[in-house]
C-alpha cells in the first residue's frame, strides 16, 4: 500500500512538472483523431462530451467559484440554439454570425437574471432559476411565429468554413468544437486567475466579509450570470447546427440536471474536474446503454456517495481558501489538517 503511495506522489509530481506539456500532447492527441478514420458516432460522442464540457464550465463559474446553485442552465443552452437557429434559418446567416448572436442573447439573458436574483441564494435561488427555465422553455413552446413551436426548427444550416461544409461525418464539426472546448478552458483558466475569480471565490467563502471589505457583490453576481449564459448559449449554437433540429423538449429539467451532476461529480471549481465530469457522464450511458433508461437514478446515486465520502467532487480542492497560492506555498487549512501544498 505504501508502495502505491508513494507511485502515485510522484505522478503527481511529476504532472504538476511537466503539466503544460501533458496538456499540449493531449490536445494534439485529440486533434489528431480528425485525420483517423474514426467512426461517425464516435466522432458524435465525443462532440457531445465537448459541448457539454463548455456548459459544465459555464455552470462552474456560477456553482464553483460563486457558490450559487442554479437549477435552470438548460435556458441559456436553449436561447443559444434557438437565436443562432433562427438567424441562421430566416436570414441564411453564417453560422459564426449566428453564433456569436446567439452567445450575445444569452449572455445578456444571463445579465437579466443575474439582476433579477441577486439578493437570493440557497433554496430560493435554485427555485427560482428552475422556475426561470421552465417559463423559456414555454415560450419556445407558445411562439409559434418565431419558433415553430413544438414542432421545432428543422434544416439548420451547417457550418461553413472557406466554402468546407464542417459535418459529423467529414470531422470538420468535431474539430470545431474541439477549438471552442480549449477556447473555453482557456477562458476560464484566465477568469479563474483574475481578480474577477478571486472575488468570486471570496463571495463563495465568506460573502459577508466580502461585502465589509467594500466589494459590490452583487455586480460580481451578475457578471458571473452573464459569463455563464454567454458560454452555454456558445454550447447551444453548437449543438443546433450539429443536430439541425431542435425542438422545446431538447432543452427539459433533465438536461439542467445533468450539467449539475457533472459540475459537482468532476469538482466544483475546478476545470479539469469538470472535463472528467462530463466524459463520465455522457460517455456512461454510450457504453452501458442496457442501462441508458436508469441513468438519473445512477447519477443520484453517485451524488449521494459523493456528499457522503468526497463533498468537493473527484478532481475538486480540498482547502477553503479563495484562491489558490503559488506552487511550493504549504498553507495549514481547517478543513484539511495536514495543511495544503499547492
Amino acid at each position: 500500500m505504501d508502495t502505491i503511495k508513494v507511485m502515485i506522489r510522484n505522478l503527481k509530481e511529476l504532472y504538476w512538472k511537466h503539466d503544460k506539456a501533458v496538456h499540449a500532447a493531449l490536445a494534439a492527441a485529440l486533434a489528431a483523431l480528425y485525420f483517423l478514420d474514426v467512426n461517425q458516432y464516435v466522432y458524435r460522442v465525443l462532440i457531445m462530451i465537448g459541448l457539454y464540457t463548455i456548459l459544465a464550465l459555464s455552470l462552474n463559474v456560477i456553482l464553483g467559484l460563486t457558490g450559487m446553485l442554479s437549477m435552470g442552465h438548460a435556458a441559456f443552452y436553449s436561447i443559444g440554439a434557438y437565436v443562432s437557429a433562427i438567424i441562421g434559418t430566416r436570414f441564411g446567416m453564417n453560422f459564426f454570425v449566428s453564433a456569436v448572436a446567439g452567445v450575445v442573447f444569452s449572455a445578456v439573458l444571463g445579465m437579466l437574471l443575474g439582476l433579477t436574483t441577486m439578493r437570493l441564494s440557497g433554496s430560493y435561488l435554485a427555485i427560482t432559476t428552475m422556475g426561470f427555465a421552465e417559463v423559456v422553455r414555454m415560450i419556445l413552446l407558445s411562439w409559434e411565429s418565431m419558433t415553430n413551436g413544438a414542432f421545432g426548427i428543422q434544416q439548420i444550416p451547417r457550418p461553413r468554413f472557406l466554402g468546407y461544409e464542417l459535418t459529423t461525418a467529414n470531422g470538420g464539426l468535431y474539430l470545431l468544437v474541439l477549438i471552442l472546448v480549449i477556447l473555453s478552458i482557456a477562458f476560464c483558466a484566465a477568469i479563474d486567475d483574475s481578480k474577477l475569480g478571486r472575488t468570486l471565490r471570496a463571495i463563495k467563502n465568506d460573502e459577508l466579509a466580502t461585502v465589509l471589505m467594500g466589494v459590490s457583490v452583487e455586480r460580481y453576481k451578475v457578471t458571473a450570470f452573464a459569463i455563464a449564459g454567454g458560454l452555454a448559449g456558445l454550447a447551444g449554437a453548437t449543438f443546433a447546427a450539429m443536430n439541425r433540429y431542435i425542438d422545446p423538449n431538447t432543452f427539459n429539467f433533465d438536461t439542467s440536471m445533468l450539467i449539475v451532476c457533472i459540475c459537482i461529480l468532476g469538482g466544483m471549481g475546478s476545470i479539469k474536474g469538470q472535463i472528467l465530469g462530463a466524459v463520465l457522464l455522457v460517455a456512461f450511458p454510450e457504453v452501458l446503454r442496457s442501462f441508458a433508461l436508469y441513468r438519473f437514478v445512477v447519477y443520484g446515486l453517485i451524488l449521494l456517495v459523493m456528499m457522503r465520502f468526497r463533498s468537493q467532487g473527484l478532481l475538486g480542492n480540498l482547502s477553503d481558501r479563495p484562491y489558490h497560492f503559488p506552487r511550493g506555498v504549504t498553507c495549514k487549512s481547517k478543513s484539511s489538517p495536514g495543511g495544503d501544498t499547492v
